[in-house]
């Protein structure tokens, strides 16, 4: 069991809105692609063409931030709003998938725009499931 699934369990709320599974990947997937994001525009920065990757490298930074946000937003459950939350989820698909079409412009060029591009995939379809649960878990109610 992560740290991350140990805390939501640990949550003396009890989180019934929440697939605890979904949101446990998704806080996890937001941290990761944080964090690859912001390693990608270091990358990207380390480059000798670095002029070529300006879009890149803000596009990977507004990412990064938009993704750790939403994973703390995430992990707070005191005061949760349903609204906020899938407003949020909603954002940071549209950046990852963002960030994923501006790094694939570079993957073959660039292997650090290649797994930042998957990174970034893998947190889209990681909110979008956790979207849907909560989508199936408001209409069971």
């Amino acid at each position: 069991m992560t740290h991350i699934r140990a805390m939501i369990d640990a949550h003396p709320k009890g989180l019934d809105e929440f697939n605890k599974a979904k949101l446990a990947e998704c806080i996890g997937a937001c941290f990761e692609c944080a964090q690859t994001c912001t390693a990608c525009a270091d990358a990207c920065l380390s480059e000798d063409m670095v002029a070529e990757l300006v879009t890149c490298i803000g596009t990977d930074l507004d990412c990064a931030d938009i993704c750790a946000t939403t994973g703390n937003v995430l992990s707070r459950h005191a005061a949760y709003n349903g609204n906020v939350t899938r407003a949020l989820l909603e954002v940071c698909r549209a950046a990852c998938r963002a960030c994923a079409e501006e790094c694939d412009k570079h993957a073959d060029m660039h292997d650090h725009c290649q797994v930042c591009a998957e990174a970034c995939r893998r947190c889209e379809q990681a909110c979008a499931d956790l979207l849907t649960s909560l989508d199936e878990g408001a209409e069971q109610q």
